[in-house]
């Protein structure tokens, strides 16, 4: 019971964090970047707790539990796609004629797209029942 409470500790601390680095003014794109994964491992490690207890696989909380987990995972996805799309955008504004000599003039500067960079957290977190 000790490790199922300590991961169930920790999904709860690691959407915390999200949230805090999210919502904080001036948080850089790296450490969002950061606070989300940890999001996404813990999730994982709590998604493989819940399949080798067939009890609570059947139970309706967890099943709505295992919902909103989803439905939280994929909200972050949507963001990061959206954050991405709108970099890019920005990003050719700057190149392109005559937003990039205002663009200079004004001191405007590329931004980093979200990228997650270790293939493991690439992946989708696989749910059984």
């Amino acid at each position: 019971m000790k490790h199922e409470r300590e991961t169930l500790e920790k999904v709860i601390q690691a959407r915390q964090q999200a949230v805090q680095v999210t919502a904080k003014e001036g948080a850089s794109v790296r450490d969002i970047i950061q606070a989300e994964n940890f999001l996404t491992q813990t999730l994982r490690s709590l998604f493989a707790l819940t399949e080798n207890y067939p009890d609570l696989k059947a139970n309706q909380n967890m099943m709505q539990l295992m919902e909103e987990l989803t439905n939280t995972e994929n909200k972050i996805s949507f963001a990061r796609q959206h954050y991405n799309d709108c970099v890019t955008l920005y990003n050719t504004a700057l190149q392109s004629i005559p937003t990039n000599i205002v663009a200079g003039m004004a001191g405007f500067t590329p931004k980093e797209l979200f990228e997650i960079e270790d293939p493991a957290e690439r992946e989708n977190v696989k749910v059984q029942f």
